[in-house]
């Protein structure tokens, strides 16, 4: 099949778990509450969800991650309207990082690096094959693959920590989406020829 591959990467999201860890580890080991932070993160994946799908499906969450898609036969969105679906999303995350924030008992370095959270985006158009693996369905191919690389990229050198949206040539011509604003913006990655695309700042 071909269809919209699209990630939602939370930047920072590891580390910041991994601090709240080593700060309250003995905590964590006393007590069968968990640290604020972590149910805090689960309310920002899901609300990254509620954005997305629809007019996405979602496919999986991958730790700090979400992965959803839309068959080409589904996918409605054209133009601006795709780039607003993304900016809408990132509206939101980032109003609910807030509100999460305000929300955190704990003033502790590790757990005040909640509000050094950003969110990035990849759009990509391409082919998939559906594959049912331990009873769930697994989207698969070179595709697949590829989008989950371009979470690992470069564009941090075009626009810092802020959040972004890479969306990869075969998406923006596919969809029709204006390049107003954006910056051209290659990968490279083993295996596979350069990969073209153009970066928002959102």
């Amino acid at each position: 099949m071909r269809g919209v591959l699209v990630l939602a990467d939370i930047s920072g999201y590891t580390a910041f778990l991994q601090a709240v860890a080593d700060a309250h580890g003995e905590q964590m080991a006393a007590m069968p509450e968990v640290p604020a932070a972590y149910p805090l993160m689960t309310t920002l994946l899901d609300g990254i969800v509620e954005q997305l799908a629809p007019p996405f499906r979602l496919s999986k969450l991958e730790g700090d991650a979400v992965f959803a898609y839309a068959p080409d036969a589904e996918f409605q969105l054209r133009g601006d309207a795709v780039l607003e679906c993304i900016k809408h999303c990132y509206a939101h995350y980032r109003v609910q990082r807030d509100k999460t924030e305000n929300l955190m008992l704990c003033d502790c370095h590790a757990c005040s690096l909640l509000q050094t959270l950003e969110l990035k985006f990849v759009l990509h158009r391409g082919q998939y094959v559906a594959q049912a693996i331990a009873g769930h369905q697994e989207l698969l191919g070179p595709d697949v693959t590829m989008a989950h690389l371009l979470l690992k990229n470069n564009v941090t050198n075009i626009v810092g920590r802020a959040g972004y949206a890479l969306l990869t040539v075969s998406a923006t011509q596919h969809l029709e989406i204006p390049l107003d604003g954006s910056v051209p913006h290659t990968e490279h990655y083993e295996h596979y020829p350069p990969v073209e695309s153009y970066v928002f700042r959102l």
